[in-house]
């Protein structure tokens, strides 16, 4: 993730984009599609969208300059021009709590109530854990039973961890998605214990390209100061670092967790930044550096090697498949001798930090860039949509 997750730093307020009502007709026309009868529901094949006859991607969670990988993952959605789909976005949370996120989870299933077309939209709902996959699995289960398409588009750091302690919600939200999208092997292995295995597609996050800049002598981490992202383990190591390497300086950005910002020789805390502001830290560091104990598939390593960063981050979640064949160094979490040693090397050996910073940017182009990304997630939005068409179907079938 790119910084803290949602709920630890105070949010931006972003304005939803609007979705239009549906005229008396569409909504006549739904309801009719909902309820059952004689009357079949034509399958629509799918060609190339003329204009006219665009489909829709409805997303369901958050966006805009939100802390949280989650929030620039639907940013870059909404930000891409897709072949066939046109976006919505339905805001069901901004970071907030109390009232305010009453009221938006309460528009936010007013908005899934009025939408139209189901044989043409589908719904995508970006899921966590805890309070986060409950709300907006609910919203999912809502457009399943109304009759659209729907995906549940897995996100967090422990969902494995929380499918084994809420199977019941797990299975009940999962089993109202036509297709499950996760980040890393052992979430869509988890999925598919609740799920067909052929509905759970692994797809990795796409990030934005970075833009080059002089590199200078800087080791950056991206994320809550926290025991969760091994804030301890790298001040520990950087400590025995320091003294050594007077020419390197160290930069924690991200708001304070539950560890406080210490001083630090030839370091920095600088707190929260905007996605923005930390994407310009990233394309002038060497090396990016990530040593958490729990992680699904961070942005924030993506964006690193989008960025030509030479990356450090531990053996968790997804980051080693991503950082596999030399492309990064993966060191063991909480592991402060291997941190120490791998930044160590990444710092004096100019020429093999480099290979690894070229390494990381092939990888990016080759597997994480929206060209190698988008069209893989538009082919799910389209299975959704076959699926929906088969469910129908069969509904309608006769005997």
């Amino acid at each position: 993730m790119s910084l803290a997750e949602a709920g630890d730093t105070d949010p931006i307020e972003t304005e939803p984009t609007t979705i239009v009502p549906p005229s008396a007709a569409a909504v006549a026309a739904s309801r009719a599609a909902s309820t059952p009868g004689p009357a079949l529901v034509p399958i629509i094949p799918f060609v190339a969208a003329s204009p006219a006859e665009r489909l829709t991607a409805v997303h369901i969670g958050r966006s805009g300059e939100v802390a949280g990988g989650m929030s620039q993952v639907v940013n870059g959605y909404l930000a891409h021009s897709f072949a066939d789909f046109d976006l919505r976005m339905v805001s069901s949370r901004d970071g907030s709590g109390g009232a305010r996120a009453a009221v938006l989870a309460v528009s936010a299933f007013w908005k899934v109530l009025r939408l139209a077309r189901p044989e043409r939209t589908v719904v995508i709902a970006h899921l966590s854990q805890g309070g986060s996959f409950a709300r907006e699995g609910a919203l999912l289960a809502l457009a399943h039973a109304r009759g659209f398409s729907t995906i549940a588009q897995l996100h967090g750091s422990s969902f494995t961890d929380f499918a084994e302690k809420r199977p019941g919600l797990v299975g009940s939200v999962l089993r109202a998605a036509d297709v499950v999208l996760t980040l890393s092997a052992e979430s869509r292995d988890a999925a598919a214990e609740f799920v067909p295995g052929e509905r759970v597609v692994l797809v990795p996050n796409a990030v934005a390209d970075g833009v080059r800049r002089d590199i200078e002598p800087l080791v950056v981490f991206g994320g809550a100061v926290s025991t969760r992202k091994g804030v301890d383990v790298l001040v520990a190591a950087w400590q025995r670092l320091a003294a050594e390497h007077p020419l390197w300086k160290l930069v924690i950005a991200g708001p304070i967790g539950d560890l406080p910002a210490v001083p630090l020789v030839h370091g920095e805390f600088v707190g929260a930044l905007s996605h923005e502001a930390l994407m310009k830290l990233l394309e002038r560091s060497a090396i990016a550096v990530l040593p958490s104990r729990d992680e699904a598939m961070p942005m924030f390593i993506l964006e690193a090697m989008a960025r030509r960063n030479c990356v450090v981050a531990t053996r968790v979640g997804g980051v080693p498949a991503v950082l596999a064949n030399g492309v990064g160094v993966i060191v063991e979490p909480g592991d402060v001798d291997s941190l120490e040693e791998a930044l160590r090397h990444a710092m004096t050996d100019a020429a093999w930090r480099a290979k690894k910073a070229e390494l990381a940017r092939s990888a990016f182009e080759a597997a994480y860039s929206a060209a190698a990304v988008f069209p893989l997630v538009e082919r799910s939005w389209k299975a959704a949509l076959d699926r929906r068409s088969e469910r129908v179907a069969r509904k309608y079938r006769p005997g």
